[in-house]
């Protein structure tokens, strides 16, 4: 396995540089369980903006406020000062729309950390449904509703210097094994 952004102990070697793994897809497409999974395997923090915007809404901040974009901000600030420490970092967000995924390139740019995405779909349709709804369900029961984007219609195509960005797409419906070891081949090359 590849240095993945943990600074060399030995005294002349030059540290590696940070690694910034940045899941992209839908809600309910698996990027959490995804996220959770890789930043294990590589022994990397995982930030994930859901359960951020969760305490803003919690803390009672109107939900008609910007509080995604707090959400993103708050996970922008935190793994920046992880990244300044020299380790790498795995996001879990949406990232549906460009100025999200830009604001990870500024930030790659601005730490001079490797920057990886991980894009994450469900090409069934039903299932995709079928994910939404028990998601649903559990956010009722435990009171912990995201205002995140749930249709295709709201997902933006790559653009601009996000597009330019080394990219996997993973497909859900594969067995999650599949797709581990597809983004860990992926993040070591």
């Amino acid at each position: 396995m590849t240095d993945v952004g943990v600074p060399e102990a030995r005294g002349t070697e030059a540290a590696a540089q940070p690694l910034l793994v940045v899941t992209a897809g839908l809600p309910a497409t698996g990027k959490s369980t995804i996220a959770e999974v890789v930043g294990n395997r590589l022994g990397l923090p995982v930030l994930s903006v859901d359960p951020i915007e969760a305490a803003i809404l919690s803390a009672g901040i109107d939900s008609a406020q910007p509080t995604g974009l707090a959400a993103y901000l708050v996970a922008e600030t935190m793994a920046e000062g992880v990244l300044a420490s020299g380790r790498g970092v795995v996001i879990d967000a949406v990232n549906a729309v460009e100025p999200a995924r830009d604001q990870w390139v500024k930030l790659a740019a601005r730490q001079d950390a490797t920057l990886r995405f991980i894009e994450v779909i469900c090409s069934d349709p039903e299932v995709h449904r079928e994910r939404l709804a028990a998601r649903a369900g559990r956010h009722a029961k435990t009171g912990t509703a995201y205002a995140v984007e749930q249709s295709l219609e709201e997902w933006e195509p790559w653009g601009g210097d996000s597009a330019a960005v080394a990219r996997v797409t993973l497909d859900s419906v594969q067995p999650l094994g599949v797709n581990i070891e597809q983004a860990l081949a992926f993040l070591e090359s």
